[in-house]
């Protein structure tokens, strides 16, 4: 089998470590190893991977890097064909990695795959940061099949065929290396947030596919870092959001989705405000001023990745209409009503 390595960044997370890295250990996958990178944790994350798992490889960093850069300072230690970035919250299934790797063995097109996550705290739900795969609207919102904005779906096995797919979670996914040592590491900028998506589509721009195989199941327990309510995480989503279309769509579509999503944003800050939300609206000028502020930045970014070729708009994985509208105008609140729209 394909030698594999598990990443798993962790933060002050000594309780998740003991109640969810076991099961990545227990793994029945042959060819693994475990690394953990600790992104300067002042509890006692350290002295549990050294007590209890001393098995695990452990990467000491010297501060809170965030999700993209944390893991950019891990993966350089992977010597293995593939890496499996795992969030310290998420319990597998003993035989969690074999279908993923199969995939990437007999898919070489493939940059990425994904298992169906569900959620820990109701395991026959589909959990929010993934569920069976991640899509992608005309206009750039990410949904996912089993989970379009806040309706979450049960796993009833209506999503059992594997797939090509938009995006595949940064919570639980399989990566190629030799793609990572072509198109880079995750953005450091984003922090936290979306940067998995920015990095599935900066290789879908390259020509790779990602795929979501259900045959994989693990369980997520989400929110571990940043309620989805929390300002920060509104700031983090709004502003990457933004970033994400500046960089890698392509130019005869960037005026128009750029400007819309601002309208959009306007809408979703003014909706906010009539619940009395005031946290919302302010988190979203915070995203849209520090996406302006460095323009300049992004639009350099941006020449530099489309310099070896322009991409593609849209691609697989990409709904033909706009999701906001589908969910909130039409109704269509899971991801078959969007596109089997027919009465049953």
């Amino acid at each position: 089998m394909t030698p594999v390595t598990a990443v798993i960044l962790n933060w002050n997370g000594a309780a998740l470590l003991e109640q969810f890295l076991p099961s990545v250990v227990a793994s029945t996958y042959p060819a693994l190893e475990v690394l953990v990178a600790d992104n300067g944790s002042t509890d006692t994350s350290l002295d549990l991977l050294h007590t209890r798992f001393p098995q695990v490889r452990t990467l000491a960093l010297d501060q809170n890097y965030g999700f993209a850069e944390g893991n950019n300072r891990a993966i350089p230690h992977v010597t293995t064909p593939y890496v499996a970035l795992v969030n310290s919250d998420v319990a597998v299934s003993p035989g969690w990695l074999e279908p993923l790797a199969a995939y990437l063995d007999t898919h070489p097109e493939a940059a990425a795959v994904q298992p169906a996550i569900r959620a820990w705290h109701a395991q026959d739900q589909f959990e929010y940061a993934g569920a069976a795969g991640g899509w992608m609207d005309l206009l750039g919102y990410p949904f996912c099949r089993g989970r379009i904005f806040d309706t979450v779906e049960h796993d009833q096995g209506q999503y059992p065929d594997t797939m090509p797919v938009f995006w595949a979670t940064g919570a639980c996914c399989l990566v190629r290396m030799e793609v990572i040592r072509e198109i880079g590491l995750f953005d450091a900028a984003f922090f936290a947030h979306m940067e998995e998506i920015d990095f599935c589509w900066r290789a879908r721009n390259r020509g790779y596919e990602i795929a979501c195989v259900p045959a994989s199941v693990v369980w997520h327990v989400g929110g571990g870092t940043l309620a989805r309510a929390n300002p920060r995480k509104t700031y983090l989503n709004a502003r990457n959001s933004l970033i994400c279309l500046l960089k890698n769509l392509p130019a005869p579509q960037l005026m128009f989705i750029f400007l819309a999503r601002l309208l959009l944003d306007g809408v979703w800050a003014a909706r906010a405000l009539v619940q009395r939300d005031w946290q919302t609206p302010v988190a979203i000028l915070r995203a849209h001023w520090a996406v302006f502020g460095r323009l300049g930045y992004w639009l350099r970014q941006r020449r530099t990745l489309h310099a070896s070729g322009t991409p593609r708009w849209p691609l697989t994985g990409v709904y033909q209409g706009s999701i906001v509208w589908a969910y909130f105008l039409r109704g269509h609140k899971t991801w078959r009503e969007v596109f089997d729209p027919s009465p049953r």
